[in-house]
């Protein structure tokens, strides 16, 4: 159930395991997923599920974006029908070792930040999860020793037997409640159930600061090695302002390419599993000083008469934005808004109040952004429009000033989604440089 790029690499795998494939999503499958399955002569319909159909399959694959609440979910489970994620049943054909990392925020990043770091020491390791390819297409052929698999908590979710090798949990603050009954408690279960997961010889690694993965821990007995990393001192490994200390080694920040006490923790995180798969501390340092993080993550667009415009598009969340507004000095202007998904917006107070000289709303329902910080904010626009936020913004930067688009909110009120919503603000920021420039 459900044709991206999870659902068809599931059915490419189940189709070279030799069961009989049925495809079925409810919106349009993309021409290229299509051209996959049509390759494999795999059956597949689009625009409906024909639910008598589907109710005879021995095993349902269904996507991470379909709730458990979905009365077809809940009549296949009621007949007593496995269904499962793309993940689960990948790992039940791979023996390479599998490194899952999960967090409310910095997941992305740690992912691919653990990729670049084993890739570049010569490891042979694959990208999976929401990032890189299915992990099912790529266990067909099975080529690797390890896998780097970002996991969100609906992929969590859909797991029975999976035993990952080493797991990390960054964080857990709020989000995706609607999907757990508006419930806290839910949301972090399904989080930290993947540490419960690890074997006698799993590795668990975790953010030392973080208060709920404090409270999971007084409850919950963990099997294998753990370590932990922080900002404060309570861990296995800590930092010091810029400073990474890893036993006998250290490292500044300012020697790798991410800014932020946020990717400090994602740093940390990835220099341990490097270090547990047994790379060396020059090939670890020489891979930070290289990698290049994916798009929408703090990322840097370009300067316009010395006012800098970073990208931050992945922030869907108040959590990812307080990382945001915590790795600049520099005054600001923010732009945020969107779909808001019962943000508490008293958690940045202190950063925006700090730092922000104009807030730029942009979504089609303000209200609660603007009532959140008018008191404080002197200067705050309203826009439907992304060129619209960016002029408005550098009209209100002056020289030396930083224009972060960080939403704090999801993007389909007025974009496709926050790739759509970042790649606008890119073209928007590079239109109005040329425009300057000429």
């Amino acid at each position: 159930m459900g044709a991206g790029e999870s659902g068809t690499g599931a059915a490419l795998l189940a189709k070279a395991k030799g069961y009989d494939v049925f495809v079925s999503d409810r919106g349009a499958i993309a021409d290229d997923y299509k051209r996959q399955l049509i390759s494999k002569s795999i059956d597949f319909e689009e625009g409906m599920h024909s639910e008598q159909l589907i109710m005879k399959a021995d095993l349902v694959i269904k996507s991470p974006g379909i709730p458990d609440t979905v009365d077809l979910v809940k009549k296949l489970r009621a007949l007593g029908t496995e269904v499962i994620d793309e993940l689960e049943f990948a790992s039940r054909y791979t023996d390479a070792k599998l490194i899952a990392i999960t967090g409310t925020n910095g997941k992305t990043t740690t992912t691919l930040l653990t990729y670049h770091l084993l890739k570049n020491a010569g490891v042979n390791v694959g990208l999976a999860g929401n990032v890189g390819e299915s992990l099912a297409k790529q266990v067909i052929e099975d080529q690797h020793d390890y896998y780097a698999v970002e996991m969100s908590s609906f992929q969590i979710d859909g797991i029975t037997t999976m035993q990952p090798d080493m797991v990390v949990i960054l964080n857990i603050t709020p989000d995706h409640l609607d999907r757990y009954d508006y419930k806290f408690t839910n949301y972090s279960d399904s989080k930290f159930s993947l540490a419960e997961r690890l074997g006698e010889n799993g590795n668990f690694i975790y953010f030392a600061d973080d208060q709920e993965i404090q409270n999971q821990l007084k409850s919950k007995e963990l099997k294998g090695k753990s370590q932990s990393i922080s900002l404060t001192g309570k861990g296995s490994i800590n930092a010091e302002g810029e400073l990474m200390t890893f036993e006998e080694d250290q490292i500044s920040q300012s020697e790798t390419t991410l800014r932020g006490k946020h990717n400090l923790i994602n740093t940390m995180s990835a220099v341990l599993i490097a270090r547990e798969v047994g790379l060396g501390f020059d090939k670890i340092k020489e891979g930070l000083k290289i990698f290049k993080n994916a798009p929408h993550r703090l990322e840097y667009v370009a300067t316009i008469k010395d006012v800098d415009f970073y990208n931050d598009s992945k922030a869907t969340n108040v959590e990812a934005t307080k990382y945001a507004l915590e790795s600049f000095s520099e005054q600001m202007v923010w732009i945020a808004g969107g779909v808001d998904k019962g943000n508490n917006y008293e958690y940045i107070m202190e950063q925006v109040n700090a730092k922000v000289k104009a807030l730029v709303c942009l979504g089609t329902d303000n209200e609660k952004l603007r009532a959140s910080f008018h008191n404080d904010i002197v200067n705050i626009l309203e826009t439907d429009k992304m060129k619209d936020a960016v002029n408005s913004a550098m009209k209100y930067a002056e020289a030396n000033d930083v224009v972060l688009l960080s939403p704090a909110c999801a993007s389909f009120d007025l974009f496709n989604n926050y790739e759509d919503r970042g790649d606008q603000f890119r073209e928007a920021v590079l239109m109005l440089k040329e425009t300057y420039d000429n």
